[in-house]
């Protein structure tokens, strides 16, 4: 497998709003007749989230993706109404209440239903005429289907029908449109390269089916790497290819696919292909409960904006193999607001959006058979493709890549998903040990196909 880097990229100058495209609309969806709701008191409505599942080994922590937060056959997709955030005494409100009034318009709940499973995730309003961001394995049932009904329903409790207007497996990210919809509040984006460890996060969500919750607690990390189940369809081959780049999508990643329900809520999961096992995400690390059915919904700072959309979550105990869902341990995590934006608006402008590609086959320094006897802890070039960027760049079997972007480098999944988060064509900064050397070099990423 082959990849690695990315660039310093610019922070994006869109934080407040997404503007929509002139053109590009959805795949399909599901119609619904919108009913109303009435407010009591001063009221907002959250969202519903969720999603898909990958047991953990090692050291017994497990990192789950949910887009399921009740996996169920597809007779039974539906959520129920969202339940309200009240404000009885505005003069004791805090500022988590504040996140809460504001931020709840803009999340709406996501049903799913497909052939043989269906789930409930949520998704984060980019437009007022209905473009909503979510995750790839909320609308997929976790790679079960790529031809999913898929109905929302908004914060005022509207029924509305939804198409996917594109999916990206690389990042699990999706952009779907509600139809015959305008006058919905967009949500606003923080820029999230400005994020400080410690800074507030805010949750907002339907975690195990309880509508409107909301959780509160910090940014425990940034630049965080894991490696999650694909939740690309089959049909899309190749879709999450790039998932183990360098080194975690050969089949031996401890992350696996969870079973999204399959009729009867314990068979076998969707069988991936090699090429679809795992994916790299960079992302942040909370402690803001996130439980299943928080998937896809919006991380968000102490000024309302969103800084993460969550997608997975680490639990103490592995339920790969039991069928049940573990709990929050207070480790979750989301993907960075800039990532997201940046996919967003390429799936709206083209339906696609594009990944860098290192051409280089990379591993762990310490893992059996390394192509380096260096102890300096990083990821290690095992090979480089001829004419790559990696080529490009001067990188050579050997080398040890320990800084990319500035971000320290401790393994092969570091670097493939600081790589994977940049756009295709992007020059990214890289410091390398060869022979006991420090050098630096600047990469200019290929595509990822």
């Amino acid at each position: 497998m082959t990849d690695a880097p990315t660039e310093p990229t610019p922070a994006p100058s869109y934080y407040s709003s997404v503007t929509p495209p002139t053109s590009g609309e959805p795949q399909e969806s599901g119609t619904e007749p919108p009913k109303k709701r009435g407010n009591t008191g001063v009221v907002v409505a959250a969202a519903a989230i969720a999603a898909i599942v990958g047991g953990v080994s090692g050291a017994g922590i497990g990192v789950f993706a949910y887009a399921n937060s009740n996996p169920t056959a597809a007779s039974s997709s539906s959520s129920g109404s969202p339940s309200s955030i009240t404000v009885n005494n505005s003069k004791t409100a805090t500022t988590i209440t504040a996140v809460a009034v504001k931020a709840s318009p803009s999340v709406v709940t996501i049903n799913v239903t497909g052939t043989n499973a269906a789930g409930t995730g949520s998704g984060i309003i980019l437009t007022a005429d209905g473009y909503v961001l979510t995750n790839t394995h909320v609308v997929t049932l976790d790679g079960e289907t790529g031809t999913a009904k898929i109905q929302v329903e908004t914060n005022d409790g509207r029924l509305l029908a939804a198409k996917v207007v594109g999916t990206d497996p690389v990042d699990d990210l999706a952009v779907i449109k509600l139809q015959n919809v305008s006058g919905l509040q967009p949500a606003q984006f923080a820029d999230s390269s400005k994020l400080n460890v410690g800074d507030a996060a805010i949750a907002i969500g339907a975690p195990l089916g309880l509508a409107g919750t909301v959780t509160n607690g910090i940014v425990s990390a940034l630049n965080r790497s894991i490696t999650v189940a694909s939740s690309a369809v089959p049909s899309t081959a190749g879709g999450g290819s790039s998932g183990g780049g360098s080194g975690s999508g050969n089949g031996n990643s401890p992350f696996n696919f969870w079973n999204f329900g399959g009729g009867s809520g314990s068979g076998a999961s969707p069988t991936p292909t090699p090429a679809q096992s795992t994916i790299s995400l960079s992302v942040i690390q909370t402690d803001a409960a996130i439980n299943p059915g928080n998937s896809g919904g919006a991380l968000l700072d102490s000024d309302g904006k969103v800084i993460g959309v969550n997608c997975a979550i680490a639990s103490a105990s592995d339920t790969s193999t039991s069928g049940g869902q573990a709990g929050s341990i207070g480790v979750g995590f989301a993907i960075p607001s800039n990532v997201a934006l940046r996919i967003a608006k390429d799936i709206m402008a083209t339906g696609s959006a594009t990944h860098g590609l290192l051409g280089a086959t990379v591993g762990d320094v310490t893992s059996q058979g390394s192509a380096t006897t260096s102890k300096t802890v990083g990821a290690s070039i095992q090979s480089v493709v001829t004419g790559g960027a990696a080529a490009a760049a001067g990188l050579r079997a050997g080398d040890v890549v320990t800084n990319f972007n500035g971000i320290p480098i401790t393994g092969s999944v570091d670097l493939t998903a600081q790589v994977r988060a940049l756009k295709a064509g992007s020059k990214a900064n890289i410091t390398y040990v060869r022979d006991g050397r420090s050098v630096k070099t600047t990469v200019t990423l290929g595509t990822l196909k």
